[in-house]
């Protein structure tokens, strides 16, 4: 009677098989005897790079914004009616940038519709049009905010905005307590306003 054929996993040698197991990709125990991390080391490092590559543009977006004395801002809104931020001293105000083409502006809106009930909150449509495009625009989005077109991206130049959305809060006496580009919640808009009165009192 010939012999058995040998088992193939007989022709290991069992002390180089923990080895060769090391070497293939995703097997073999963590340094704690868990699941590998390599994995969520790499998902941490994408994280970092791209919260870096953020600030950075938020950091640049931000560098030409103004500040100290509010710039002047004097212009009809689309409704036709007379602004002027001289005027407004006395009181805390939001000066917001948007534009109609911008996704996170149109997120953003119903926030700054709202912090209109409460605070003096004036926009500035940058390159989005004249009056009527954009009062198009506000009775689509049901939006009630006052606004002044800015078709040309003037106002925006003035004020060293490159980006949208943007907003200042000026306090009562017409100096930029906050400069801001990019999302900000309605809370934290209205907290700045807030804090913008009571700078002033102090």
């Amino acid at each position: 009677m010939s012999d058995p054929s040998p088992d193939p996993k007989s022709l290991i040698d069992p002390a180089v098989l923990p080895r060769w197991r090391r070497r293939l990709p995703g097997t073999g125990p963590s340094p704690s005897g868990g699941t590998p991390r390599r994995p969520v080391r790499g998902v941490m490092i994408n994280l970092l790079i791209v919260a870096t590559v953020f600030m950075g543009v938020q950091w640049y977006q931000a560098r030409p914004l103004a500040s100290g004395k509010a710039p002047p801002l004097q212009a009809a809104l689309t409704s036709a009616r007379p602004f002027n931020l001289a005027t407004l001293r006395g009181e805390p105000v939001l000066v917001h940038f948007w534009a109609n083409w911008c996704p996170v502006c149109k997120l953003e809106g119903p926030k700054i519709d709202a912090l209109a009930a409460d605070f003096r909150v004036i926009t500035v449509a940058m390159q989005s049009g004249g009056a009527a495009e954009i009062n198009r625009y506000l009775r689509e989005q049901g939006l009630g905010f006052d606004v002044i077109a800015d078709p040309d991206g003037e106002i925006a130049t003035t004020w060293g905005v490159r980006g949208v959305p943007a907003s200042f809060v000026i306090d009562p006496t017409g100096r930029i307590r906050f400069a801001h580009v990019g999302y900000t919640t309605g809370a934290g808009l209205r907290g700045r306003l807030w804090a913008a009165a009571r700078l002033d009192r102090g």
